[in-house]
């Protein structure tokens, strides 16, 4: 399993990071990791697009949900049926979230040890034959953000993307007092809590990847939104207020 980790996941990873340093990063870490993740999102835009409309259109429909817990609350069977007859409907898969977590689940996690050995000067053990090596590695973003440092600004903009994220991935309601209701909107600031706590004490270059994925993230919300509100996802606002 290491070996599978190592070959698929963290070499390539690290191969075209450090590829991006040495061309169109300009000997830039900071610019080859914002190129590095915007490549994966781009890569993975499919998945990550359907469940991004997933959950977007599931958040729709929770009055919905609400409104068939109630009506089938002594039936349990039933209600399952009727949830799952209104999955059915609007061709949403309820575990895609899971499957949207498993899959950024490995790379995140060899992101984060690459950035973590790429900003210590630990970096040149696994290059490919065709890779040229750099002499050494400037771990400045823009000669301005030391990346094996905690940056501020980008622990900040990344906890601000990530609120901005959450908030357009509500739906327009105000009386939305459903349990999912509220959660959604605790997620608000639960969400970026978290990020300014998780990413507090980590090097720069995880924040840079999480600014950008997240901004990333919020380009392809804008998208299913707009989607969304001109029904080209089989369900339209006005349904669900």
């Amino acid at each position: 399993m290491g070996y599978l980790y190592y070959t698929f996941f963290y070499q390539p990873l690290f191969n075209i990071l450090i590829f991006f340093y040495q061309t169109v990063a300009f000997h830039d870490l900071g610019l080859a990791i914002v190129f590095l993740t915007l490549l994966i999102r781009l890569i993975l835009f499919p998945v990550f697009q359907k469940s991004v409309r997933n959950q977007t259109i599931m958040q729709q429909l929770q009055p919905k949900l609400e409104k068939i817990k109630k009506d089938h609350k002594k039936d349990p069977i039933k209600q399952s049926q009727a949830t799952m007859d209104l999955y059915r409907e609007h061709r949403i898969n309820p575990f895609s979230g899971f499957l949207f977590l498993l899959i950024q689940l490995p790379i995140l996690i060899a992101l984060y040890q690459i950035f973590k050995t790429s900003v210590t000067g630990e970096l040149l053990h696994g290059l490919y034959s065709f890779i040229q090596a750099p002499r050494e590695i400037n771990t400045y973003f823009l000669n301005l953000i030391h990346l094996d440092k905690t940056s501020i600004i980008l622990v900040g903009l990344a906890a601000l993307t990530q609120y901005i994220q959450a908030r357009l991935s509500l739906p327009k309601q105000t009386a939305d007092q459903s349990f999912a209701g509220r959660m959604g909107r605790q997620m608000l600031f639960i969400g970026p809590v978290i990020t300014l706590v998780f990413l507090w004490y980590l090097p720069a270059a995880i924040g840079l990847y999480w600014l950008t994925t997240t901004a990333f993230s919020i380009f392809q919300q804008i998208i299913v939104n707009r989607q969304l509100k001109n029904g080209k996802l089989g369900i339209i606002y006005k349904e669900t207020n």
